[in-house]
């Protein structure tokens, strides 16, 4: 449950972008649609938009869960931080930003290895984006191993079926 509390901002930004990707505010692509050795950088779905968003919601997670924090015992006691020691925009930036940078830095690598956009790439798809949060939000939490460790693990679990379910409700074109 502390991996689950911790990385709830990163799970929330890592969505984000999925739901909003209809709209045309900024819908421009991270890399500009330039190119690095005859291939996209990132691809044309990794977009500002998506980072604006994804990052946001990550911030007004962390501080959902700040207030919650306040008010809860039972998240008092699973929580491997104490928000009130936090800057809920600082702590939201870093996971949420740090989701998504985890999911572009995945892409780049995909786009070198041929493998198209939106097309699986088991474990590093499921596990990007929760490496990216822990690596960001490092600059100002010391997470132990093992609950990274462990919240690799349920991502990769939540992810598989999060992804089922959107598949079915229309929202995700493949089901992995």
């Amino acid at each position: 449950m502390q991996a689950v509390w911790f990385l709830l901002p990163a799970y929330i930004a890592n969505m984000v972008p999925v739901f909003v990707r209809k709209r045309k505010f900024l819908g421009i692509p991270v890399d500009f649609n330039k190119r690095f050795m005859g291939k996209p950088i990132f691809g044309r779905n990794k977009t500002i938009r998506g980072f604006f968003f994804g990052t946001f919601a990550g911030i007004i997670v962390v501080f959902f869960q700040a207030l919650v924090y306040d008010y809860s015992d039972v998240v008092r006691n699973i929580s491997l931080i104490n928000y009130n020691d936090q800057s809920a925009i600082l702590l939201g930036f870093l996971l949420g930003f740090g989701a998504l940078l985890g999911d572009l830095i995945e892409s780049f690598f995909k786009r070198r290895l041929n493998i198209p956009s939106g097309s699986p790439w088991i474990f590093f798809d499921q596990c990007d984006y929760v490496i990216g949060a822990f690596i960001l939000s490092a600059i100002i939490v010391n997470v132990r191993i093992e609950v990274m460790i462990v919240g690799i693990i349920i991502s990769v679990l939540l992810h598989f079926i999060s992804s089922f379910i959107g598949y079915y409700m229309g929202i995700k074109d493949k089901k992995v």
